[in-house]
């Protein structure tokens, strides 16, 4: 028996989180087409053939223009140095950029081995795939090289045998029904705040955060009160939409994805909030559940 932590690194939208609910088969950590989705490191548990492996799904790494955007990239650093072996993942199409490098540079410093993790490959030729091979393995040693289509299920289950070879722990984390930590809570806020992201545009959903006023679960129903906050007023008009459309569009979708999480009566109440330049200040990203890094 071999046990150990995964650090899922990367630029954003590269796949990370997909990725990890493929491993878990089970959708953990949201996705969505925005970049910066995934704010929070996000432990999913795999048993294999008596192995555990703990994978942490952690924020890309982008520029940051906000205290968040910058505690976001102290949190992904920072599980990178815990971890027993590091998936850097990229996209297959864009291959390595300068912001790889700049990422990778600091990595190879933790001296933990690296894998290459090249997803998407189902949408490049293997022509471009070998080139991008060659050229990957002249600049940098990863310890593995491993193309991955998560959309096609490509090479997951190789990924995950290579990864237990480099294990040394022997040691068993987490009971065998546990998949991850993340609370309730924590899905609720995730999945209402995706719906925010698939229903604004433009900055307004990097501007976003939801908190939960009230939780009740029975046996039959979920009761929840929850709270969108945003920067600006004009934001506000907007999630909230005409006559209050758009907050009902994104109440309906989060209740729909609730409804399969549970499996219970949904009961959902969305408020809008303004609490301005909330993503700078630390006492709000705090309690909003950013900030540990700060």
């Amino acid at each position: 028996m071999k046990s150990g932590f995964v650090a899922l690194m990367g630029l954003p939208n590269v796949g990370k989180s997909s990725l990890l609910n493929a491993l878990l088969k089970e959708e953990i950590a949201i996705t969505s087409a925005k970049a910066q989705t995934t704010r929070n490191a996000i432990l999913g548990i795999v048993h294999e053939a008596g192995n555990e492996l703990i994978f942490i799904d952690t924020p890309g790494i982008h520029k940051a223009k906000t205290e968040l955007g910058n505690n976001m990239n102290k949190e992904a650093f920072g599980q990178a140095e815990g971890a027993d072996v590091i998936y850097y993942m990229i996209d297959a199409k864009r291959g390595l950029s300068y912001e790889d490098h700049d990422v990778l540079r600091r990595l190879f410093k933790l001296e933990i081995p690296i894998f290459l993790v090249i997803n998407k490959i189902d949408l490049i030729g293997q022509d471009l795939l070998a080139k991008l091979l060659t050229d990957s393995a002249k600049e940098y040693a990863f310890a593995e090289y491993v193309p991955i289509s998560v959309l096609n299920d490509d090479n997951l289950q190789e990924l995950v045998r290579t990864t237990v070879t480099y294990f040394k722990d022997d040691i068993k984390y987490y009971p065998d029904d546990m998949k991850t930590n993340v609370t309730q809570e924590f899905r609720i806020k995730e999945i209402i705040r995706r719906q925010v992201l698939l229903n604004c545009n433009e900055e307004i959903p990097h501007l976003v955060a939801v908190a939960i006023d009230t939780l009740k679960i029975t046996d039959k129903s979920v009761k929840i009160e929850a709270v969108i906050i945003c920067n600006k007023d004009s934001h506000k008009a907007i999630i909230i939409g005409h006559k209050g459309q758009k907050l009902k569009v994104i109440n309906n979708g989060a209740v729909k994805e609730l409804k399969e999480l549970f499996q219970k009566k949904i009961y959902l109440s969305l408020f809008v909030k303004v609490k301005q330049d909330w993503m700078n200040k630390t006492k709000d990203l705090l309690e909003l559940g950013y900030g540990r890094y700060e």
